[in-house]
């Protein structure tokens, strides 16, 4: 049991016309969202933060971005975040074969050695205490400009947030979320547990 009760979807109009955002990247809007908009305020400027964040200014692709926040949350173990990073991944290009290997991306031949970098900083960010030392940030600065480090640092950031926030709340997990954990997350240890 979450919480705090999501709101229905259509209950703040600025909200809902936001949360269209999370059709495209979802196909759905997730109930973080429809919790955080007990307090609209909070609700808007985390979608919009959302938006900003994932706005492709360089490099660093939609799924690339979805990657570093599967990472993130499974690093910290947010299952919810988990599901919803590795679906949205799918669904901006992320092949079966991507997404099965993404736990063997240190010797996996379908990521590029930036998207290794990129990828160990994710895990070095997230980790508590913070892991990040000259040796990885060397290794981001070889392949990604200042302006991409900050857009892969804000997805890491955005998901410590998301993270904090569904775990705490033990937000309940929708439909979509749930199949896309069983289907593409089969060959790990993931479990829908308390997002239920």
């Amino acid at each position: 049991m979450p919480l705090v009760t999501p709101l229905a979807s259509d209950e703040n109009v600025e909200v809902a016309e936001l949360a269209k955002f999370f059709n495209e990247t979802l196909g759905f809007c997730p109930n973080s969202v429809l919790t955080m908009q007990r307090r609209p305020a909070i609700a808007t400027a985390f979608i919009n933060l959302n938006k900003a964040v994932m706005a492709n200014e360089g490099r660093v692709t939609a799924e690339q971005k979805r990657l570093i926040g599967y990472l993130t949350s499974a690093n910290t173990g947010c299952r919810y975040c988990e599901a919803h990073t590795i679906l949205a991944a799918e669904r901006y290009g992320g092949s079966a074969e991507r997404l099965a290997e993404i736990w063997s991306f240190r010797t996996s031949d379908l990521y590029s050695t930036a998207e290794k970098a990129a990828f160990e900083f994710a895990l070095a960010a997230s980790s508590v205490p913070n892991a990040v030392d000259s040796e990885i940030a060397d290794a981001l600065h070889q392949y990604w400009d200042e302006g991409e480090i900050v857009e892969i640092l804000g997805v890491i950031s955005l998901f410590g947030f998301l993270n904090r926030w569904n775990d705490s709340m033990g937000t309940t997990m929708e439909d979509g979320a749930v199949d896309a954990g069983e289907r593409l997350l089969s060959q790990s240890s993931w479990t829908r547990g308390k997002h239920t």
